[in-house]
């Protein structure tokens, strides 16, 4: 999983999950030989987020709060299953 929020800077995150219906022992994704880019296959956070919830059985469009009087979804923008862990 990884982004870039400045030029120069690596942002290069690992995670381990477990339960809740993940397979064990998967490695998605992989970065450079110094682990500051990632190479295969990117994630955003929201993706991350969104497996959660699915994972929950809650459907990220469903939930929602009110901010500012305006509806706000909890992942912003729609993110996608990240089904290689699943």
């Amino acid at each position: 999983m990884g982004t870039a929020s400045a030029p120069g800077l690596a942002v290069e995150k690992a995670m381990k999950m477990g339960g809740a219906g993940i397979k064990g022992g998967q490695v998605v994704g992989a970065t450079d030989e110094l682990g500051f880019k990632v190479i295969e296959k990117p994630y955003h956070f929201r993706d991350l987020h969104t497996t959660v919830l699915n994972q929950l059985g809650l459907n990220q469009d469903a939930l929602s709060y009110l901010y500012l009087g305006r509806k706000e979804r909890l992942t912003e923008v729609r993110g996608k299953v990240i089904e290689e862990i699943i």
